[in-house]
């Protein structure tokens, strides 16, 4: 390998920024949720829903997926950059078994939604989601972000109409903010987030395989059981999605200052995050975030990466299951 390519794969593995990523399910959650089948089973015809489109106010479609009884409690998952709802499969077949209604959505510019050049930014990720929230009439939904998901999963819940918001859970998320600043010293430094931007122009598919066979998913790490499977699932999806799209979410996830977000929601906030996240750094996320929340829980995990909700869904999902009970 030449030491240009040493020194952008060191690039990658060392950069943070919001990403998501649950791309397949584990044997074990796959296990479990088909064991659990018939309790996801009632409801059926005119109560249960599949997939479609919502249309937003400046004409872009929406892809979601809705499974499950429409009079169950409402899960809305949101995915990261650069992925799409299928991130969620582990946790959506798990908690369709356990009898919840599960939707997941791929964001504007993102999997099956318009690539979109325009709007692509918290204020309008949010407006989408309320548009979502209103055309399923959402009610008291409990939304589970991870990375850049829990960024927009926490500036919609301080956007949403009352009564929509039951519970949020931010995994491996961006918040409060990533950038380095005079009021963020511990963030990174913009280059960062620059060189992201220059990779992905210059080679974006070869850019989507670095970071999955790294540090999404820990990969790099000494002793990891990698999964080729995950790592060809993640480019599969990012390259669903707009290049446009993909390349202005940088700013978004990189860039946005969710700390008034954070402040203003006032429903039980539970923040999860691996202790050995390469992606988005847990000094400067999660225990920063905890201060800032009214109702906030947080549960650190020693040495799991920043896709854990995939690497290690069966614990994901059962400290999902407890909290929603709770």
């Amino acid at each position: 390998m030449s030491q240009s390519n040493q020194a952008s794969r060191r690039g990658v593995m060392t950069a943070g920024f919001g990403l998501a990523a649950v791309a397949a399910a584990s044997v074990d959650a796959t296990a479990q949720a088909a064991a659990q089948k018939p309790a996801a089973s009632k409801g059926a015809g005119k109560d249960r829903a599949g997939s479609g489109f919502v249309t937003t106010q400046d004409g872009v479609q929406i892809f979601y997926k809705d499974w499950g009884p429409k009079d169950a409690q409402p899960i809305v998952f949101h995915h990261g950059w650069p992925l799409s709802a299928d991130d969620w499969d582990a946790q959506m077949l798990f908690f369709l078994g356990q009898g919840y209604r599960v939707i997941a959505h791929d964001r504007r510019g993102h999997g099956r939604s318009t690539q979109s050049d325009t709007g692509n930014e918290m204020d309008t990720y949010a407006a989408d989601v309320i548009a979502l929230a209103d055309h399923l009439d959402l009610k008291n939904a409990f939304h589970v972000g991870h990375s850049t998901g829990g960024g927009e999963a926490i500036h919609y819940a301080a956007r949403a109409k009352p009564g929509r918001v039951g519970k949020v859970v931010l995994i491996g998320a961006v918040p409060p903010i990533m950038v380095k600043s005079a009021k963020n010293p511990g963030g990174l430094p913009i280059e960062v987030f620059e060189g992201f931007r220059t990779a992905l122009a210059a080679n974006r598919a070869q850019f989507y395989k670095e970071i999955p066979a790294g540090p999404f998913y820990g990969f790099n790490r000494a002793g990891a059981k990698v999964s080729q499977g995950l790592i060809d699932n993640w480019w599969r999806q990012g390259m669903e999605g707009g290049a446009k799209a993909h390349y202005d979410c940088v700013k978004a996830f990189s860039e946005t200052d969710f700390t008034d977000d954070l402040k203003t929601v006032d429903v039980p906030v539970f923040l999860m995050h691996g202790e050995d996240d390469q992606i988005v750094p847990i000094a400067d996320s999660a225990l920063l975030g905890i201060k800032l929340l009214k109702k906030g829980k947080l549960k650190t995990y020693p040495g799991l990466p920043h896709g854990m909700a995939s690497t290690h869904p069966e614990i994901v999902n059962a400290d999902l299951l407890a909290f929603f009970k709770a």
